[in-house]
């Protein structure tokens, strides 16, 4: 990717996802990165177009993040534990809420700006989230409870989106430890 394009991807997603989708001007994404009018449109057709590569380049974050660190658990573990390669998710969760780029969501928040359900980034945004949840079912997966494991993955994934929801909402900042006791009994 041309450095100048990705430069502009990168200074859209911090702006988009401090203050919202809708709020943050073009105007104000050029003055943050430096960029002519000119070269965000030999880019991007539109503002929808830039903020689909803002969230394409978010999910690849966490979704990479999300593998690493499971694979890094898999190999600390003598044998592996498919509950503590989901519960270390609210550990990571907790360290997120806890730092000076936590803004909530840019899925949840995006989606509560695109409401509409067949609008392309509101697709974008429900795919990331059925990611999240299928990468947890497959840590649960056992060959004879696919439908269980598919069950309480989703259930995970309702804990995981409740907990972000509260500490964005509501300033819990220890919403995803709470989360994770309830997913340790769950498990």
């Amino acid at each position: 990717m041309q450095p100048r394009k990705q430069h502009l991807i990168d200074t859209a997603l911090i702006l988009f996802n401090q203050f919202g989708y809708h709020t943050t001007g073009i105007d104000l994404i050029l003055a943050e990165s430096g960029v002519s009018k000119a070269t965000l449109y030999k880019h991007f057709r539109s503002k929808e177009a830039l903020i689909l590569a803002a969230l394409q380049l978010r999910h690849e974050q966490v979704v990479s993040k999300l593998q690493a660190k499971i694979e890094d658990n898999k190999k600390n573990q003598e044998t592996v534990d498919p509950v503590e390669n989901v519960l270390f998710i609210f550990d990571d969760l907790n360290e997120w809420f806890n730092s000076d780029t936590f803004f909530g969501c840019n899925f949840i928040n995006v989606s509560a700006e695109y409401a509409d359900p067949a609008h392309p980034i509101k697709l974008f945004a429900t795919k990331h989230k059925q990611v999240i949840v299928d990468i947890i079912a497959e840590q649960l997966a056992t060959e004879d409870n696919h439908e269980v494991n598919k069950q309480k993955a989703d259930q995970i994934g309702l804990l995981i989106e409740g907990a972000i929801v509260m500490a964005h909402t509501r300033g819990m900042k220890h919403a995803a430890l709470i989360a994770k006791e309830m997913a340790r009994h769950l498990l």
